[in-house]
């Protein structure tokens, strides 16, 4: 089980929009000296949608060999088709990512028994554990908790990414967790409360600047020490609203280049963060990515 602070990575681009394996790197070396407790790569915020299968596997193939097994690896492997999905989460553990996040079918949405079939599916055949991911203003659909109480004990699924926002969901999914099946927060001004219900971490894309931060937000509140995981998550949310002020990851981009840390473009539909944004979140960037609150 990963517990603490996994960060939604970034895909650094060059000018001409290929992929920055240089910068992929200084990011990843930010983040083991930061303390991030894992790595996801091929996410929403990696720019996974515009990805081809080649560059998918040269990312995670780089990221595991950078890693060296200092903290977990998870890849984004969830499509909306079964098969497809089952045979990247194949290939993506092949190469040697430790979980896979397996997002919930969109456009052809299914109904509650094709949810149950699509996840049971997949876990029966995936080589590592699987990582739901409950998103529904991306997919249009939300896992029924009658379907997710099912899903829970199925031994290669480990756990959920819950970014819902739905508080009532929240405490219902905190009912289900085990041992075996944990509660991540899929939503960074929601991770304190997530942790109350039982969390086990957040997949965050704060942890673009803020790592060690948010490594200590969920650290301090493990240790008891709720006051100073109050003040973390309470003084970041005008800085986390801004995150999430356009589709991301344009906002974190643009907050990432601003603090010199690699970045890039953004590859098409996805275009530069608005001007009016760039002023308020600019205003509200720290000078470097360690800076605590």
């Amino acid at each position: 089980m990963i517990k603490g602070s996994i960060v939604a990575l970034i895909t650094p681009m060059d000018a001409l929009g290929e992929i920055d394996y240089q910068g992929l790197e200084k990011l990843i070396e930010f983040h083991l000296s930061e303390g991030t407790d894992g790595l996801l790569v091929l996410g929403t915020t990696g720019e996974s949608s515009t990805l081809t299968p080649e560059e998918e596997e040269e990312i995670l193939r780089f990221t595991v060999a950078k890693v060296n097994k200092r903290i977990p690896v998870i890849a984004g492997a969830g499509t909306n088709d079964t098969k497809k999905t089952i045979e990247r989460v194949q290939r993506l553990a092949a190469i040697g990512a430790d979980q896979l996040l397996v997002i919930t079918p969109y456009y052809n949405k299914t109904s509650d028994a094709g949810l149950l079939a699509h996840f049971t599916a997949i876990a029966d055949q995936s080589p590592r554990p699987i990582i739901l991911y409950n998103v529904p203003s991306r997919t249009g659909m939300t896992i029924p908790i009658p379907v997710l109480e099912k899903l829970a004990t199925h031994p290669q699924i480990s756990g959920i990414k819950e970014a819902s926002g739905d508080l009532a969901y929240v405490m219902a999914v905190g009912r289900l967790l085990t041992d075996s099946f944990v509660l991540y927060s899929g939503n960074d001004d929601a991770i304190l409360p997530i942790l109350s219900v039982g969390g086990s971490g957040v997949i965050s894309v704060w942890a673009n600047i803020q790592p060690r931060l948010v490594h200590e937000l969920v650290a301090t509140f493990e240790q008891g020490n709720l006051r100073r995981a109050q003040q973390i998550q309470l003084t970041a949310l005008p800085l986390i609203h801004a995150l999430f002020s356009e589709t991301n990851p344009i906002p974190i981009k643009a907050a990432m280049e601003m603090m010199a840390l690699p970045s890039g473009v953004l590859r098409l539909p996805l275009v530069p963060l608005s001007e009016d944004k760039r002023g308020v979140l600019q205003e509200l960037l720290p000078m470097k990515g360690r800076e605590q609150v």
